[in-house]
């Protein structure tokens, strides 16, 4: 049984401040990014990583843009170590990126750190302790004074240590447990870090301030970022850095506030791999950036090759719903989603708009690798006419008449409800070209001739359930003279409704297409295609095509 009374309020609210970020409504700027996928990540991971994969997966976080990745926790493990210095020993870190490493404020762990990081250029060494209430009873058993005194003992060890060894050192302290520490407190731990390592305009020092476990809503997590924002000393020379886990599901929601409440820097992972529930997923807060016209300053312009590498590294699934990188974020398969979509496509195409702003998509797909024709529009039992028929147009260039749309559109969906099962663009083609395209049987023209004579007058060999006969027959064009030809054979039992016509491609040897819609005594609609590098004959083999449907749907009706 579920009980709630065991819970309470886990966190600390800061001394009343202005709340100034409430007044802001966008991030202005990217962020500074750094990337935990290598160590946080790969720890959550069932099966972590082998060198050869983290290889790989830093060598994507470079080429996405990533200038600060950190890369393991060298004194945890030989793995650990070992990749660190594969990374040093064959040159692997490129002038522009710095590697981050993790190290608890332990002095052993501390210098063995230090030893691993021999023959870096440029390296961040971040050193933590927790200062929450709860591990500070329940773990260390320590109060106030000896947790901070764990903390400064951490930073005057890193600074002493960063000017025996060759290399471009700075310095990240964290308070672990950040969210579960009283604020004030916090601050004075962070404050007397400061004063040790001395910070400058030259060498910042990044405070990083983690959600390490989500215990309250993302508006208290920002009150305490700007309190800590506006009391931090040394500000002018402090990177203020967070790293936001999502046990509430709040990670973006949490980090986007706290970067309108001051903060300078971000940690987390591409698709918010993590301990538990994970950490904020750097995927989803860059990209909602980049959708309100902020360039991130990381390239996820080819996000299906990102997903392969993560998963296939990983062993991880990037679930179908993820935002912007899902396999289905884009897909509308509702027919009013569709038709919305279809319309708004043709509106930027026809006012040539470079600006984005379609219905139901919130970023253009091309951006990120992605295609509207197999992303976007997609076919199930729920489609409608609209997205079937921009499948056929933007693919195949068919852009069927509307009442076609509409008669084609149930047939579609009615196949992919019998199958129960999603449609292709090659299927819907199939099925187009089956039931409307140049069909022959059970009636066919094989030849027609025409004379100016009582209007048009048109002599027309005609197959006819295997028979072949020789019509005559007038009307006030070609295609009329022919279908009343055909009536003589079939009966006058339909008139017709519509007929349209396009090139299917540019160039004087391009196919045309046609579409012809009869209307049957019975009131029913049925439609034809043909396809054919001369206009009138295209137009009497949708004329027939259409022909050949109204038998198909007389015999259905008997």
């Amino acid at each position: 049984m579920m009980d709630s009374t065991k819970y309470s309020v886990g966190y600390y609210n800061p001394p009343k401040s202005e709340y100034r970020w409430v007044h802001k409504d966008h991030i202005e700027a990217a962020p500074a990014w750094c990337s935990v996928d290598l160590r946080d990540g790969n720890q959550s991971l069932v099966i972590p990583m082998s060198l050869d994969e983290k290889l790989e997966f830093f060598k994507l976080l470079v080429d996405i843009g990533f200038k600060e990745i950190e890369v393991g926790f060298p004194a945890a493990s030989d793995t650990e170590y070992n990749f660190l210095r594969t990374l040093i020993d064959n040159n692997m870190i490129p002038d522009d990126v710095t590697v981050q490493v993790l190290t608890q404020c332990r002095d052993h762990i501390i210098r063995k750190t230090f030893d691993a990081l021999k023959g870096t250029k440029n390296a961040i060494v971040h050193f933590y302790n927790s200062t929450s209430v709860v591990q500070r009873e329940q773990v260390f058993k320590k109060d106030k004074e000896e947790i901070m005194k764990i903390a400064t003992d951490g930073a005057k060890l890193v600074k002493e240590l960063a000017e025996e060894y060759d290399g471009n050192f700075r310095f990240e302290y964290s308070p672990e447990s950040f969210t579960g520490t009283e604020p004030e407190y916090a601050l004075d731990v962070c404050n007397a870090v400061l004063d040790i390592l001395k910070p400058t305009a030259e060498r910042p020092v990044i405070i990083n301030l983690p959600v390490t476990v989500s215990m309250s809503m993302s508006h208290v997590y920002a009150n305490q970022i700007e309190y800590m924002s506006d009391n931090m000393k040394y500000r002018e020379n402090v990177i203020l850095s967070v790293h936001p886990h999502n046990d509430r599901g709040c990670g973006v929601a949490d980090a986007e506030f706290a970067l309108l409440a001051g903060a300078d820097r971000i940690e987390g992972t591409l698709f918010g791999n993590g301990e538990r529930t994970g950490n904020v997923d750097i995927i989803t807060l860059a990209m909602n950036m980049y959708s309100h016209g902020v360039n991130p300053n990381l390239d996820f312009s080819d996000m299906p090759g990102i997903v392969e590498l993560y998963e296939k590294v990983t062993r991880m699934h990037v679930y179908e719903r993820t935002p912007y990188a899902g396999a289905l974020v884009f897909a509308a398969f509702s027919g009013s989603h569709q038709d919305a979509i279809a319309k708004g496509m043709k509106w930027r195409e026809e006012k040539k708009l470079n600006g984005w702003n379609v219905p139901y998509i919130p970023i253009d797909p091309e951006d990120i690798g992605r295609t509207y024709d197999a992303d976007v529009i997609r076919v199930n039992s729920q489609s409608g006419k609209g997205g079937i028929g921009f499948i056929l147009e933007q693919n195949y260039g068919y852009a069927l008449p509307k009442m076609m749309r509409e008669h084609f559109s149930y047939k579609v969906k009615s196949i992919s409800d019998r199958k129960h099962s999603e449609l292709k663009p090659d299927e819907i083609l199939e099925i187009f070209e089956k039931f409307y395209m140049n069909r022959t049987k059970p009636v066919n023209v094989t030849e027609a001739h025409f004379e100016q004579k009582d209007g048009i007058t048109a002599t027309v060999t005609i197959d006819i359930n295997g028979d072949t006969v020789e019509k005559t027959a007038s009307g006030n064009g070609r295609l009329d003279a022919v279908s009343n030809a055909i009536k003589q054979c079939i009966g006058n039992k339909y008139v017709i409704e519509h007929y349209s016509e396009h090139s299917l491609t540019h160039g004087s040897n391009s196919d045309a297409i046609a579409y012809v819609g009869i209307c049957t005594k019975a009131g029913e609609l049925a439609w034809g295609t043909g396809t054919d590098s001369d206009i009138i004959k295209s137009g009497i083999k949708a004329l027939v095509s259409a022909c050949n449907q109204m038998e198909e749907q007389e015999k259905k009706a008997d």
